[in-house]
């Protein structure tokens, strides 16, 4: 065996095996490796960081007064993968050697992302799994399995306590920031107990569901307070400090008469019991704010605030791309993490902050991987944003999925390839051609609405303006790396779907270390729990 090491660092500068013996140490380092190599310097440099950064970490129970949990909805191993070669691609270097902010914190793992009745599972069941440490089954939002979806009387007794609960009892501020519906799954499995994700208002509700006493999802965001201290005897909170995303339509009631009010069509409400949840939610919440776009949300004096409430947009917030290009006045995740942090950290107890790239999701659902690229690299900007607010001495922060998507990586590119372009092998100049002599894309999805070409249309939600059309298309002459171009499916679906494949998991600050490893999805609670010593704090607090 050594015989065979010799043989192979003889091509990397090794000298006469004579010579060996009486070397200094620093000159036998330098013949037997190359150490001037630019790839055998960047691995050295990356243990060199890896170890510095894993000394600062603090493995107690209890050292994290701060934690901020980061999920990229839909974000893939390819989607990361992907992602990075894009931006690294659009600040000028080949892509490959590009990192985004999470590549670099020291420790990483894999979440399993099943739910109990299905291999693929869907955003509630993920995200009920991170927030209570309990899988559940798909649709149904921080309930045991017990509950059955849409059964309005099976989710009594079921009721699962969220890392948000347990926060709010230990005395924590809390945040929840997302570019979904604040409504939406994601976000909803921390504050709503629900057996459907889709009761986000009561015109999503059976009657009957309704009439059996629950509650829809907006509603129990309005009374978190209220139901939270008749759920938890003894428990006192002052609410959650910071909600901002999408999703107004859900607080206000359906526009009244024949001809409703400039302010009722404008804001398009879609509630059917004619209550207007804004309104009651200023009126819990007197001293706090409520804000509809980026200026408002800048005028926010974060050292005062003491509830922010955000909503955007009457649906989900434009993807990144979109936002940008149509000059929306909705803010960026980056903006809106920076904000919530800097509201959040007034608290001397410390905060739990969760924050949801939500339109990575959507982009592929409509297969369209630009905008699904776009808004990862967005959140690798927001996670970079929190790492420059807060002190990994004393936050722990995760960056995640909640699954991943049928999204794949083909043929064999060169070096540098055009990410989001076609296919073109080493030494070629032209797209390599498939069997059926037609070129096609690095990036594509086994399942979902097929190609189209938009051209630098940024919303990918256009795709469902037009009939699928699964299967090979002809691409030459076509710009594939626009904005518009949709890629390739190969079976025909109204959405692409999601698949069940590991998702990556990544964390800085105490408690990181818990990560490593492949773990099941309620892993990430029980690392936060152990990091912020929630429940011994939410213990104290109940006594």
């Amino acid at each position: 065996m050594f015989k065979v090491f010799l043989m192979s660092v003889s091509v990397v500068g090794l000298a006469s095996c004579a010579d060996l013996p009486n070397r200094p140490a620093s000159d036998l380092s330098e013949s037997l490796m190359p150490s001037d190599n630019p790839w055998y310097k960047t691995g050295m440099e990356q243990i060199a960081q890896q170890n510095r950064l894993t000394q600062q970490i603090d493995s107690r129970a209890g050292a994290a007064k701060n934690i901020i949990l980061f999920i990229g909805d839909g974000m893939s191993l390819t989607t990361v993968t992907a992602a990075r070669i894009l931006e690294g691609q659009q600040n000028g270097l080949a892509g490959e050697e590009n990192n985004l902010s999470f590549d670099n914190f020291p420790f990483s793992g894999l979440a399993k992302t099943y739910a109990v009745d299905a291999q693929v599972p869907d955003s509630a069941s993920t995200m009920t799994a991170m927030a209570t440490g309990v899988k559940t089954d798909n649709g149904i939002l921080a309930l045991t399995e017990d509950a059955n979806r849409g059964d309005c009387v099976s989710s009594y007794g079921n009721q699962l306590t969220s890392i948000l609960d347990l926060a709010e009892i230990a005395g924590l501020s809390t945040g929840i920031v997302t570019t979904a519906r604040v409504t939406h799954a994601t976000p909803a499995a921390l504050y709503a107990k629900s057996p459907n994700r889709k009761w986000e208002g009561p015109s999503q509700m059976p009657q009957q569901a309704i009439v059996d006493g629950c509650e829809d999802i907006a509603s129990q965001l309005i009374n978190y307070k209220a139901n939270f201290e008749t759920r938890y005897a003894n428990a006192q909170t002052d609410g959650i400090e910071v909600v901002l995303g999408g999703g107004r339509r859900h607080f206000l009631p359906q526009p009244s008469g024949d001809k409703a009010s400039e302010f009722e069509s404008k804001h398009r409400g879609q509630r059917t019991d004619g209550r207007n949840l804004i309104a009651q939610w200023q009126a819990v919440y007197p001293d706090g704010v409520y804000i509809e776009d980026s200026s408002g949300l800048n005028a926010v004096a974060t050292e005062r605030a003491k509830q922010v409430f955000g909503l955007f947009n009457s649906s989900h917030l434009r993807y990144e791309s979109d936002r940008v290009a149509k000059q929306a006045i909705e803010p960026s995740l980056q903006q809106m993490t920076a904000k919530a942090i800097a509201i959040l950290d007034n608290n001397p107890s410390g905060f739990l902050l969760v924050v949801e790239a939500a339109r990575i999701d959507h982009a592929h659902h409509a297969g369209n991987a630009y905008n699904a690229l776009s808004d990862t690299i967005e959140l690798s900007k927001a996670v970079k944003t929190a790492v420059e607010n807060t002190d990994p001495k004393d936050t722990l922060i995760i960056a995640t999925a909640d699954h991943g998507h049928v999204f794949t990586m083909a043929g064999y590119p060169k070096r540098g390839n055009p990410i989001l372009g076609k296919v073109i092998a080493v030494d070629k100049m032209e797209p390599t051609l498939a069997a059926d002599n037609l070129p096609y894309t690095t990036l594509g999805y086994a399942v979902g609405r097929g190609h189209r070409h938009l051209g630098t249309e940024t919303n990918a939600d256009m795709a469902y303006r037009s009939e699928i059309t699964a299967g090979r298309k002809d691409l030459r002459g076509l710009d594939t790396t626009q904005p518009g171009f949709y890629q390739e499916a190969l079976i025909p679906n109204q959405t692409e779907t999601h698949s069940g494949e590991d998702v990556p998991i990544y964390a800085i600050g105490p408690g990181a270390h818990l990560i490593t490893g492949s773990h099941e999805q309620t892993v990430i609670f029980h690392a936060i729990n152990y990091a912020g010593n929630l429940l011994m704090k939410a213990e104290d607090g109940l006594r």
